[in-house]
């Protein structure tokens, strides 16, 4: 997978770059002629795209009405028949399944129930007692975990991995066979240390690979240290799960001669396992249900080019819709990803009513699955509307709701696009991919990734609510972009040559 680059640009400076593109690729070379009237319509049209509209749109994506857009729920049928809705509105042309906006795909799901609990019971002064953490502040119910409960010795086992290829085995010399195992996330190695060695460590650094060796080794339960609600882990039956974070890391290594920071310092600098029993019995309890049937959609619509040769190629320009539902709790996700679904289907609407029409096709995505292992977009590359060759730019939208600076993960990829841009750094992509381009960048289509930062933002949390989002940041940013994919959809010049 080719690493990204990203530019960091303030968003005022961001217009005046777009402006500067597209002013090449539509007024200078005179390639669409645009009269007064078509000018004037377009400023009425674009004013018409409010951020007080958009920010309606994060106010219902993230409501109780859809529990968090957990992909494969009824609840996220329901907002990706609404988003259809209004694509049917603007007058977009279906390019889901059998003349729909829907393209459907299997999508299991879980869903976690308010009750469980994560606790530590030990013995103080001859009695025995319960220390039970905080829900939020210091663990997670696993989002795919098992119904049930489990009380066990926990043992800590590094990175979970087992790799006789590189002399490696975690599980190596200990009994872990009916009880709980502490794992960290990703590998001993990183791609920003060493890209070359962690292409052989990348394979061992899915969260879906450390739990079928724990399986494969007995295991029944498995705390994961990494405080935050993932449900991109395969839900495996009567395995218990919980996430948790440094006041629980902390208690377990209390007594063991060594930090936990110093104890992962040690696997990381010899590449030899550290595992070891903790003496420390635990209790994983959850409540959930698990939906192996569930079916998952992405939303496609198409605006049709004009010109008989160019529209068959395309732009897209996309948002993941999903989020993380509800985790005993409703994880809103405004910013994570209403936000960029917002901007979405502003320029969608811009560029469906536009007085000047593209050359070129552009299809607009709302993703599902982005947190469950991607299988949205992977079922859009493995079923795409255009074919590869044919599909110029993949432009993806990613919490763009908080904040008055843009990023654009990819730009340096793409010199010609970006050649105005004035401050660069480097993004290294930590391993596996963590946003849908990184899926369409892997198959080798131009894509790039534009977020927003600059105030707080509470993603993947309770806290990430609609009154943290800046409205006017959106409504900026889907006037660029109706812009930009204007410009570049009616442009003879090669911008995504890759660098």
């Amino acid at each position: 997978m080719k690493n990204h680059k990203f530019f960091v640009i303030p968003l005022t400076i961001f217009v005046l770059t777009i402006f500067l593109m597209t002013s090449c690729a539509v007024g200078v070379k005179k390639e669409v002629e645009i009269s007064d009237e078509e000018k004037t319509q377009m400023d009425r049209l674009l004013g018409s795209i409010s951020g007080e509209k958009l920010l309606g749109y994060v106010k219902k994506l993230s409501s109780k009405t859809y529990t968090g857009r957990l992909t494969g729920t009824p609840e996220f049928k329901a907002c990706a028949n609404w988003v259809s809705s209004l694509f049917e509105e603007w007058g977009l042309t279906p390019r889901g399944d059998n003349d729909t906006f829907l393209q459907a795909y299997a999508n299991p799901y879980t869903i976690v129930f308010v009750g469980g609990e994560l606790s530590y019971t030990y013995r103080s002064r001859g009695q025995q007692r319960k220390k039970k953490y905080a829900y939020e502040k210091e663990y997670y119910p696993g989002s795919q975990s098992a119904d049930g409960f489990i009380t066990a010795e926990v043992v800590y086992v590094g990175y979970g991995i087992t790799a006789p290829e590189m002399n490696y085995d975690d599980y190596s010399g200990v009994n872990v066979k009916g009880k709980i195992v502490l794992v960290e996330p990703d590998a001993p190695v990183s791609p920003e240390g060493n890209a070359d060695l962690f292409k052989e460590w990348r394979p061992y650094s899915f969260y879906q690979y450390k739990l079928k060796m724990a399986v494969a080794h007995g295991v029944k339960g498995m705390l994961i240290n990494k405080l935050t609600v993932n449900p991109d882990i395969d839900h495996v039956p009567k395995l218990m799960v919980a996430q948790v974070g440094d006041s629980v890391v902390k208690d377990l290594f209390a007594g063991s001669g060594k930090t936990h920071q110093e104890h992962l310092e040690e696997i990381k600098r010899s590449l030899q396992p550290r595992s070891f029993r903790t003496r420390k019995v635990f209790t994983i309890q959850n409540f959930t249900e698990h939906h192996p049937k569930g079916i998952g959609y992405n939303v496609i619509g198409q605006i049709e080019g004009i010109d008989p040769l160019l529209k068959q190629e395309v732009i897209i320009l996309g948002a993941n819709l999903d989020h993380l539902g509800f985790c005993y709790e409703i994880m809103p996700g405004a910013n994570d990803n209403a936000s960029g679904v917002a901007v979405l289907l502003g320029v969608a609407e811009a560029l469906a009513k536009s007085p000047v029409r593209p050359k070129r096709s552009v299809l607009i995505v709302a993703f599902g699955s982005k947190e469950q292992a991607f299988m949205g977009a992977q079922t859009y590359l493995k079923k795409p509307a255009f074919p590869k060759n044919k599909t110029i730019v993949y432009l993806n939208l990613s919490t763009v709701g908080c904040g008055d600076k843009a990023r654009a993960l990819g730009a340096q990829n793409y010199p010609k696009l970006w050649k105005h841009a004035l401050e660069a750094f480097p993004y290294s992509n930590p391993g596996r991919p963590q946003l849908d381009s990184d899926l369409f960048l892997s198959k080798g289509i131009p894509s790039i990734t534009i977020t927003v930062y600059g105030t707080p933002t509470f993603t993947r949390t309770r806290k990430d609510t609609a009154d943290t989002i800046n409205a006017s940041t959106m409504e900026e940013l889907s006037k660029i972009l109706y812009h930009a994919v204007l410009g570049m959809a009616n442009s003879s010049q090669d911008f995504f040559e890759i660098k």
